[in-house]
């Protein structure tokens, strides 16, 4: 590049650079919260929506349409993001959060099994879907937004306040389940308390569409459209390459995600001892720490580099994720389990922390948007959003809980293989 991001961005104001960078994490939060709390409820919804008299079948379909929310990401990613490369981010944004909106307001709304048969989870399925596609588009266009709007040196720090909102809908939907297990009765609970969580969903959004209404777009978007206008036959090549290595570099990122921080109070119930509550309370402490860490791990990868971070977090779950998994097994009771959760909530942040900076860093920007949505949306449709389903399923035939770390660690072997061939990119121009 010649110059053009550090121009940009170095020009721009930095008051308008935060506002802007505010409103992507305040929406980013609503719509994260929006599209994980269905995991999070995912005991409850299990009977409400698919009739068994086996409750692990039962918990199986429900977390077979909390993945099909995930087929149709890859879908959201190429034409969302096609469509912040075209008519920018800001547009890109909008769009995705009226569809979560949609998406969630419906669910909570949804008749159960009980009052309409076949036709209840055939209509969550179509929820999900719709929250699954808005999903597509929305990490590429929010990160796209967020690090274009960094100064160049600190493109780790600010790139890592969207997965720190991504942890934290993560945490507010984790904190906001937790809540009404806490104040609401058991049966309660079952007959209608499940609700709230997905229609407060729907009532937070206005905030996140005011906020996004009311930002820029940004320089370096700017700046490569009036390059394309000027070179209007310039063809940019090997995209398709590029996405190859995003989707490599996300596998570990996304399983991590979706085991350890969706997955993990219906494992933490049914193999570790945990009350419900207990279980949700645990993983909003973890969620808690990885929104604390994360900033910081972006920080000090502006320092060090992307590279010693991103490749520490894969060591890690290489060798850690099977003791730890056994400490959780041991029956140390709650006080154990939020150890561990804070353990792996400390290592996932070590690949959040750089991950939106560095993977951005992969594309040029004026295909950033379609291509690195693309890459990223497949691994995660893949890889991680059956996640939570490969896991019950494991456990199910091998009859070990510890079967889902054998599934982390054969993605954290993945990621690092890819990750050694990238060079490093945190003191190098936007491209």
């Amino acid at each position: 590049m010649s110059g053009h991001s550090r121009t940009a961005v170095g020009a721009a104001d930095n008051l308008t650079a935060g506002k802007a960078v505010g409103a992507a994490v305040i929406g980013n939060v609503l719509e994260w919260y929006d599209f994980s709390v269905y995991a999070y409820l995912a005991t409850i919804l299990a009977g409400k929506f698919f009739h068994s008299e086996n409750p692990t079948t039962a918990l199986l379909a429900t977390f077979a349409a909390f993945g099909i929310g995930f087929v149709v990401r890859p879908l959201g990613g190429i034409l969302i993001g096609r469509m912040g490369d075209t008519h920018g981010r800001k547009a890109a944004l909008l769009l995705t959060i009226f569809m979560m909106a949609f998406g969630t307001v419906l669910i909570g709304l949804l008749p159960t099994y009980e009052s309409i048969g076949i036709l209840s989870p055939i209509l969550l399925v179509a929820c999900r879907l719709a929250q699954g596609f808005a999903a597509g588009g929305e990490w590429g266009g929010s990160t796209a937004f967020i690090v274009e709007w960094a100064p160049k040196n600190r493109r780790g720090f600010f790139g890592s306040f969207q997965q720190a909102s991504v942890a934290g809908g993560l945490l507010l939907g984790s904190a906001i389940a937790a809540l009404c297990s806490t104040l609401l009765s058991a049966e309660t609970m079952e007959a209608w308390g499940w609700r709230i969580p997905f229609l407060l969903g729907g009532a937070l959004i206005p905030l996140g569409i005011y906020m996004r209404r009311n930002i820029d777009e940004t320089p370096a978007y700017r700046e490569a459209v009036a390059e394309k206008a000027a070179a209007p036959t310039r063809q940019e090549e090997g995209n398709w390459t590029l996405a190859g290595r995003a989707f490599g570099f996300t596998i570990l990122w996304t399983v991590s995600y979706y085991v350890m921080l969706n997955y993990m109070p219906t494992f933490t119930q049914a193999h570790a001892g945990l009350s419900r509550t207990e279980a949700l309370w645990s993983n909003t402490i973890g969620l808690v720490v990885l929104v604390v860490a994360v900033p910081l791990m972006g920080m000090l990868s502006d320092r060090i580099g992307r590279k010693p971070l991103l490749l520490g977090c894969c060591i890690a779950f290489i060798f850690l994720t099977y003791p730890l998994f056994m400490m959780l097994l041991s029956g140390g009771g709650l006080g154990t389990v939020i150890l561990i959760q804070i353990i792996f909530a400390v290592m996932i942040a070590a690949f959040s922390g750089p991950g939106p900076a560095a993977i951005s860093e992969i594309f040029p920007t004026a295909s950033r948007s379609t291509y690195m949505s693309t890459g990223y949306s497949l691994a995660v449709a893949i890889f991680g959003g059956f996640a939570p389903y490969i896991a019950t399923w494991l456990i199910a035939k091998t009859g070990s809980p510890i079967a889902p770390t054998y599934y982390l660690i054969a993605a954290a072997i993945l990621s690092t293989l890819v990750i050694l061939r990238l060079r490093e990119t945190a003191h190098s121009d936007l491209n």
